[in-house]
């Protein structure tokens, strides 16, 4: 199978370049398995962001989330990465996450249109 590559959505790769280093690897681990058509080790998935999206769980001496779509031939978009502080996701990723997919979904649409 060939690895889909990884697309950044809004300032996702800047959040994952700023996790601390294990959770960097670990960010860059999972991602390499859904690039390639597995799962995560450790993920659910976030329909309250929208339909395909998975929330990417890092467990290391903090916790760190990715959301991704992998759903779409073309590539993994990565949507949103964070520091996660408390036990339920915060409404504020929740919508980011959400408006970062939508602005994608309508450029992707956009796209299509013109060919």
């Amino acid at each position: 199978m060939i690895e889909k590559p990884v697309a950044w959505l809004g300032s996702s790769l800047d959040d994952v370049r700023a996790f601390p280093a294990d959770a960097r690897r670990s960010a860059g681990y999972q991602l390499g398995r859904v690039q390639q058509g597995l799962m995560p080790d450790d993920w659910k998935p976030m329909t309250t962001v929208g339909a395909g999206v998975y929330e990417i769980r890092i467990h290391t001496e903090l916790e760190h989330r990715v959301f991704d779509v992998a759903k779409y031939e073309d590539a993994v978009y990565v949507i949103h990465a964070f520091e996660k502080r408390t036990p339920q996701t915060r409404e504020a990723d929740i919508a980011l996450a959400r408006k970062r997919l939508a602005d994608f979904l309508r450029l992707r649409g956009q796209k299509k249109e013109t060919r």
